[in-house]
């Protein structure tokens, strides 16, 4: 074999290798190859999900550990923007669960892996985070007031006293015969001898103050 059909060789083995390099590479990037044969193809890259959650749930709250008590504890990790805990609308009394948001959403993710089934008073807190798209818009109605109950009593004695007109009081009268007609039929089938007072049912309306002038 000559010199030139020597260097013809090795040119074309150099040329061969460079397109099986190639073609390896092309394979080795290619993400999706279709089953109907042909080049492979690459799929645009996704960027990561940037985590943009503020706000977080907090479960299994123990009794004495509100809203003060809570803002103090989680201050340690970063500002909070704002805090509620769920309350009973009669009584006032703790859910034992609330939400609490912080300005930024790298501390609230470091509050949600760092406070996650932590023991606190013999409570285990549960803190996940909510997405910004799962968050209540009337989440934060009425988050930066001191809760007072709604007092029952006051509402009902309220309703009890105020002033009838004689419709509304022959029909109050009505429903309280009723009732005790009631309760007269229960008492003679249980055998029990007994006479119920009588309730007088038309009420005379209080007659007029009459005003006299001053001599």
């Amino acid at each position: 074999m000559g010199a030139k059909a020597k260097k013809a060789m090795k040119k074309n083995l150099k040329k061969a290798s460079s397109q099986l390099v190639a073609s390896a590479r092309k394979t080795e990037a290619a993400d999706f190859l279709p089953l109907e044969g042909g080049p492979g193809r690459k799929l645009p890259e996704q960027k990561p999900i940037e985590d943009k959650a503020t706000v977080l749930y907090i479960g299994r709250v123990p009794h004495g550990f509100y809203e003060k008590e809570m803002e103090g504890f989680f201050t340690q990790f970063g500002k909070v923007k704002r805090l509620r805990i769920a309350r009973n609308k009669k009584t006032g009394k703790s859910k034992h669960f609330g939400f609490i948001e912080f300005e930024s959403p790298e501390v609230a993710k470091i509050v949600a892996d760092c406070m996650h089934n932590q023991l606190l008073f013999e409570h285990l807190l549960q803190v996940h985070l909510i997405p910004p798209e799962h968050v209540h818009p009337k989440l934060w109605r009425g988050f930066n007031y001191r809760y007072k109950p709604v007092d029952c009593v006051q509402i009902e004695r309220k309703r009890q006293n105020k002033e009838r007109t004689l419709k509304e009081h022959a029909k109050l009268v009505e429903k309280i015969m009723k009732r005790d007609l009631k309760r007269k039929k229960k008492i003679e089938s249980a055998g029990i001898e007994y006479e119920c007072p009588e309730i007088v049912g038309s009420v005379q309306p209080a007659p007029k103050k009459i005003k006299f002038d001053d001599e």
